[in-house]
């Protein structure tokens, strides 16, 4: 089924109206109590949101607050267990993103789901190329129906181009382009301007802006309130699964959205995080890592800093601040355009993972998935990263075991048998395993990029244990989390990153959930 083609009323102001106003326009999506369980936890509770015709619609909230969730449910991936969800004043139940889309709903993801080896033209045709009437692709015809329908958004750019060849801002907007011209009347856009530059956000927001004038309605997440503040009409803040707010733009500021996403009513412990933590005096170790204005054009711009011997180090940011593009160059994985880095004193390049690791660098990724082989054994993903330094092949799987044995004791595993399969294990003990393969030969510096995602407080209290177990050993530790629980609780010090750029340093001196979140 197509989206109506009836076009929708002109919006409606949301200021407070006279007495003879006329209504306010009827919401062209709506949710109406929608609650969502994945196993015991509560992911959504009861939560209503509703979008108007012609609307741009902020959704904020920390992570976990259940924004995806959310916004899964109106792009079809997930069914509400309870509640409705209702379109164009129709009650409606997606099966499928396939069916949300049918009906105008248009997902724009944090990933790209553009194809660069391919050219803008067959980008924004992607799935659905006009062809002639033997079959083949009219490349001429579809050349020239993307140029025009590119134009009428604003967008000129050279169709036949490789789109991978472009800026990332422009690739987003042949995106959004994609989705508006297969109808879409609700756009979702999740994070949009996380990797962007200022003048690709501003060019974003102009595009935005039109599209709205031009009757379509956008819901924009993201966690940089001041790009919120800048282009939304509403926004609607959820905490903890459920809604708390849902305010007109007029008049917000950064800090109430702040005060309203984190709240006053949590435990003793997250109220002292809340009031403030003071931070240790910084310690006047030997420098472990020195950066000096390090650069990746597109990544991150003129980091500087320094992690001392036992020390930790932390990062706060949100996805597109750069802080994970920094780990990545320090273990080989994307190379500096410029500056300089120096491990224990001497310059380093690392140019492989492999070079990082023999000059003493572990780097345990956000992604446990990435790293650990569930189908095979504890010893196995132990010992993988270290294979060709532990023993000679002939009596490699003996050695293994054995070592395998005195790591998982030492990190906590449980059960502590190194032959169980990984799959077999919680979250917090598979985290507990990535910490110990790096553990096989003890590293100079530790990097941990949110090493305690999606844990119970149990399993992080042991895993942060362990963290500050190495750092009284000497391990230099760099912790970047965009939870600001686990910087203010763990670290020395704390840097801020925003958008490539390092825009405060805290040490020695009292640091709030506030703070960090003003400067990020």
């Amino acid at each position: 089924m197509q989206p109506d083609p009836t076009p929708p009323p002109a919006p409606q102001s949301l200021a407070p109206r006279a007495p003879h106003a006329a209504p306010v326009a009827a919401p062209v999506l709506a949710l109406r109590g929608v609650t969502k369980r994945f196993g015991g936890a509560l992911a959504l509770d009861g939560v209503d949101f509703e979008l108007l015709p012609g609307e741009i619609h902020g959704l904020l909230g920390e992570n976990g607050a259940g924004k995806s969730t959310l916004m899964k449910m109106l792009s079809g991936v997930h069914a509400p267990d309870e509640g409705e969800l209702w379109l164009r004043g129709e009650p409606v139940r997606f099966t499928s993103p396939a069916e949300a889309k049918s009906r105008g709903i248009g997902m724009i993801y944090q990933e790209l789901s553009t194809i660069g080896a391919l050219s803008v033209a067959e980008n924004v045709f992607l799935g659905d190329q006009l062809t002639n009437r033997a079959g083949l692709v009219n490349w001429s015809r579809m050349n020239a129906a993307a140029r025009a329908q590119l134009r009428e958004l604003g967008i000129r750019v050279d169709v036949t181009q490789r789109l991978g060849d472009l800026p990332l801002g422009v690739q987003q907007m042949v995106e959004i382009a994609r989705v508006v011209f297969s109808g879409a009347e609700v756009i979702i856009l999740d994070e949009p301007t996380s990797a962007l530059s200022v003048p690709e956000a501003e060019r974003l927001f102009a595009l935005m802006r039109q599209l709205k004038a031009s009757g379509k309605s956008l819901i924009f997440i993201s966690h940089f309130l001041e790009d919120v503040l800048a282009v939304a009409d509403r926004v609607t803040i959820l905490k903890n699964a459920r809604k708390v707010a849902e305010l007109p733009n007029a008049g917000l500021t950064k800090q109430r959205l702040i005060e309203l996403m984190i709240g006053r009513e949590a435990t003793a412990l997250a109220t002292s995080y809340q009031e403030g933590v003071h931070l240790p005096p910084p310690v006047e170790t030997e420098p472990v890592l020195e950066l000096e204005q390090l650069s990746i054009p597109g990544a991150f711009a003129n980091v500087s800093l320094t992690v001392r011997s036992g020390e930790i180090l932390g990062i706060f940011g949100f996805l597109g601040s750069g802080m994970t593009e920094v780990a990545r160059t320090l273990f080989g994985q994307l190379r500096p355009r410029q500056g300089t880095i120096r491990l224990a004193g001497r310059p380093i390049r690392p140019r492989s993972s492999t070079q990082a690791k023999r000059l003493g660098i572990a780097y345990v990724t956000e992604n446990r998935r990435a790293t650990l082989f569930p189908r095979h054994e504890v010893y196995k993903n132990v010992t993988l990263a270290h294979l060709d330094q532990l023993v000679a092949p002939l009596f490699r799987h003996g050695a293994e075991v054995s070592l395998t044995g005195r790591l998982v004791k030492r990190t906590g595993v449980r059960p502590p048998d190194p032959r169980l399969l990984a799959g077999y294990l919680s979250g917090g003990n598979q985290q507990k395993v990535v910490l110990a393969k790096w553990l096989t030969r003890q590293p100079k510096l530790l990097i941990l990029n949110e090493p305690t995602r999606g844990m119970d407080v149990g399993a992080k209290r042991e895993v942060l244990d362990l963290v500050k177990a190495l750092k009284a050993e000497g391990v230099a530790v760099l912790l970047l989390s965009a939870e600001p629980e686990t910087v203010m609780a763990e670290c020395d010090r704390i840097l801020v990153m925003s958008k490539g750029r390092v825009t405060k340093e805290f040490a020695g001196q009292r640091v709030s959930k506030e703070l960090l979140m003003e400067y990020a």
